[in-house]
């Protein structure tokens, strides 16, 4: 947990990688996570780089994967993750993943196109064979036995090929048979008709079995036409139309033996292609589950062999000693780890010759790396929302853990209302490992779910303020007899039967003798829920509470600063910016907490009603003027103010003029001689130096321009002049922010009993406590609104705020944000997220 309190010490090194074990020291590297690599050749095309034609080889393997997993979803099959995270392939394995795959993919194009032909094939001669079968009940019903023939005029139910009528015809009837999509079928028979003015006859009816469309791949019900017509010109029109309507024409036999004979060979011929289809989709299933099975296990594989190539695009190469060199950022204390992992890989690749590690020194601001592990890192996201630590400074997430839920609780007191809040954060926390929680698609849920901890003590925290106030779902809790007595009251009072009807209200008098036998043992006397001046108790109370934690807050994050000044051996700015930054708080706002608390420990119910007025001291404290009606708290309070002010505002031009002066001073000291072998400070805790990539004047120089140390005064005075101002007039407005800690518990406690009052209260006195039936409805409303206004909008409310406070009020005390996350190259997602 070390590095949760400050960034890790992170170093820039260079690795020197053997030609021939480079790709294994990487994949090593990669496994473990531990580097994050800088590119050495930032001015080389991505297409002229070493590796182009292996990043290119890794390219095309994985547009071959994405055909297969293609194919595998146009089969319904759903792709599942890889089981177990296979190694890199090395350049013999990547060779055989490219062979295997790109079998595959043949093989599946040449089945896929036999099993399109087949079916295409097939629902031809399905189509053919309907064509025949509705063509002969047009053509060829015969007469009933012994009717005697009469005439009939000629209709779509009639026999077109009957005998009686054939030989009145002079000419021979020719037909056109094939199928048409049904949606064509009205403009098919309109354009027909004018088209040849009515010299054909056109039947049409719906197929007994949808088929599928070619086009679409929809199944739709086609519809088989038979057009019978006398003359070639009209034949050839038909055709025509046929074609532009994208009809599936079919030839038609005359003779009804020809059609007899052409429809059993239709039936031997789709008996045929059935089973051979059958053969060709039990081949395609086999070949589906071979591509299902390796797969996963490829694309991880060649993600890994991708990544490294472009890793190994970063490096520079040594021709002299044939070797590249990477440059990486890594945390110090995992440098016995990189050596480690570079020995391995040289083992792997069978290299006689070991690749090593070696620190160089920079001038240059490192990454920032914090641990966290699945506790801690939803703390630590609220502070990289704002800003990520600069590198070593404090890191605010730690006490973030105590204070954000306290805070938020502040706002959020209810028992009833945490105690939902916390089980159902318990819920997500006990079931955290469940992929189905895991592996969801709302982003809102992921969101709730990553910060389940987080949720888990602002619901704790709620149930603890709900105590203290004495609020569950707006209704008081007596766990211990309360502290005040009305029958004390009554036996000392001249009250009568009148008096008693005409003060429906009565207020209890703490100065009666018995009365009042001391504090509540733990949070408010539930008494105070039945008084009239319940909501001015509560004013008076959270108001003040507010106060006295905001200071509280503030003054802690100033404290916090001196642990960056002490890091960073920045002494001066102990004396120079914390005492007057700490003297100006304390001197005023700490002065208010003092009141407070004075005000309370000295004045009784008794003399309550002389108390004095804080607020209307501290205004006079800062007109340097006394009140004669509000009474003073203490003798020889004004001298006290007076002397307070005077330090407050003495404290300004220290805080502003003092670190630029110290500066000027230590620019304008002659420097010291420097001994052998030690190293000149720089400021900010800096280390001088130079990376592989540097220029020969600085490597000349050591890294520094000549007038590297040169300071600019206008910039550091006018820095310091914006820090002097945000800070004093800060301490005011921020002040007043934490007020909102009172505005926002009492609308809680105010919504809260709204919502009890309109609608379980009202369900209870129109009911007379009768009808337990209706009063589930009343209930599942009552529930339905606390979850919806209660739970979800005031709680993101409440932690709205409380993230403002810790953001503004509290971070700009002593935390920059001015750095940026060390980014490992891992192929493990979750690489720093390990217990620390």
């Amino acid at each position: 947990m070390g590095s949760l309190f400050r960034s890790e010490e992170v170093c820039l090194a260079q690795l020197f990688l053997q030609s021939a074990s480079a790709y294994s020291c990487i994949s090593e590297l990669g496994e473990r996570g531990l580097l994050e690599f800088r590119d050495l050749n930032p001015k080389v095309s991505p297409f002229q780089r070493r590796f182009v034609g292996e990043v290119r080889r890794c390219e095309d393997m994985e547009k071959t994967f994405t055909f297969l997993q293609q194919e595998l979803r146009g089969a319904g099959r759903v792709l599942g993750p890889c089981p177990e995270s296979p190694r890199a392939p090395l350049a013999r394995e990547a060779l055989r993943v490219q062979e295997q795959s790109e079998q595959l993919a043949q093989e599946l194009r040449e089945v896929t196109r036999n099993r399109s032909s087949l079916r295409g094939r097939l629902r031809d001669l399905r189509q053919y064979l309907h064509v025949l079968r509705e063509g002969q009940r047009f053509t060829s019903l015969p007469a009933p036995l012994g009717s005697p023939p009469r005439p009939r005029a000629l209709s779509d139910r009639e026999p077109i090929l009957d005998p009686s009528l054939h030989q009145h015809l002079e000419r021979k009837i020719n037909f056109v048979a094939g199928v048409i999509h049904p949606w064509r079928v009205t403009a098919f028979e309109r354009l027909l008709w004018r088209a040849c003015r009515g010299y054909l006859v056109a039947s049409f009816v719906e197929m007994p079995e949808p088929m599928e469309d070619p086009a679409t791949g929809e199944s739709v019900t086609w519809v088989v036409f038979l057009i019978s017509y006398w003359g070639e010109q009209i034949g050839q029109k038909i055709r025509k139309i046929s074609d532009c309507f994208h009809c599936q024409v079919y030839p038609y036999p005359e003779s009804e033996a020809s059609r007899e004979d052409t429809i059993t060979g239709l039936h031997s011929q789709i008996q045929d292609l059935s089973v051979v289809l059958e053969e060709t989709e039990q081949y395609l299933a086999q070949v589906l589950d071979k591509v299902a099975l390796a797969l996963p296990a490829w694309r991880v594989q060649v993600q890994k062999m991708k990544a490294i190539y472009l890793i190994l695009n970063q490096c520079s190469f040594d021709v002299t000693e044939k070797c590249l060199i990477a440059e990486v950022w890594c945390p110090v204390r995992d440098l016995t780890q990189v050596q480690d992992a570079l020995r391995q890989g040289s083992y792997q690749s069978g290299s006689s010759v070991e690749c090593f590690v070696q620190r160089v020194p920079t001038s240059e601001s490192p990454p920032t790396l914090i641990r966290t592990n699945k506790f801690t890192a939803g703390f630590q996201s609220i502070v990289d929302a704002y800003g990520v630590a600069s590198y070593q400074e404090v890191n605010p997430a730690p006490y973030a853990i105590i204070t954000f839920p306290f805070i938020f609780a502040i706002m959020f007191g209810d028992v009833g209302h945490g105690l939902l809040m916390f089980l159902f954060a318990l819920w997500m926390v006990l079931y955290e490992d469940s992929p189905r929680l895991r592996q969801g698609t709302n982003e809102i849920w992921l969101t709730f779910f990553e910060g389940r901890y987080l949720i888990l003590l602002m619901g704790a925290f709620s149930v603890y303020t709900g105590f203290i106030y004495n609020e569950c779902f707006s209704k008081a809790t007596v766990i211990f007899p309360s502290a005040w007595s009305v029958a004390t009251m009554a036996n000392h009072s001249s009250w009568s039967s009148a008096y008693l009807a005409t003060h429906p209200s009565l207020t209890l008098d703490p100065n009666v003798t018995g009365v009042f036998r001391g504090p509540y043992p733990f949070g408010i006397d539930p008494i105070w829920s039945l008084a009239t001046n319940h909501l001015n108790f509560l004013n008076s109370f959270k108001m003040k509470m507010s106060v006295v934690l905001g200071i509280v807050h503030m003054g802690f994050g100033v404290v916090l600063g001196v642990f960056n000044h002490l890091h960073f051996k920045q002494r001066h700015r102990l004396v120079l910016e914390f005492l007057p930054e700490m003297i100006f708080l304390l001197a005023l706002f700490g002065y208010l907490v003092f009141l407070i608390f004075y005000k309370w420990l000295k004045y009784s119910a008794a003399d309550s009603r002389v108390a004095p007025s804080i607020l209307i001291h501290f205004i006079d404290m800062f007109l340097f003027t006394s009140n004669v009606e509000n009474l003073p708290l203490y003798q020889g309070q004004v001298p006290v103010q007076t002397v307070l002010v005077v330090l407050a505002l003495a404290s300004v031009p220290v805080l502003l003029l003092g670190t630029p002066l110290y500066l000027w001073c230590q620019q304008r000291a002659p420097s010291r001689p420097v001994a052998t072998g030690e190293q000149e400070p720089l400021l900010d805790g800096q280390e001088a130096g130079n990376s592989v990539n540097a220029t020969k004047e600085d490597v000349e120089s050591g890294g520094h321009s000549p007038d590297a140390k040169h300071l600019d005064f206008s910039e550091i005075f006018m820095h310091q002049a914006i820090h002097t101002i945000e800070y004093c007039l800060g301490c005011v407005s921020n002040t007043a922010s934490y007020l909102r800690l009172w505005a926002l518990s009492l609308a809680h406690a105010q919504l809260s009993e709204v919502l009890w009052t309109m609608v379980m209260r009202n369900g209870f006195v129109g009911l007379s406590y009768v009808g337990g039936v209706v009063l589930v409805p009343v209930f599942a409303a009552f529930a339905v609104l606390t979850v919806a206004i209660l739970l979800v909008m005031e709680g993101l409310s409440a932690f709205l705020h409380a993230l403002r406070l810790h953001w503004v009020e509290f971070q700009n005390k002593f935390y920059v944000g001015a750095g940026y996350k060390l980014c490992p190259f891992a192929f493990a997602p979750d690489t720093w997220d390990q217990p620390c």
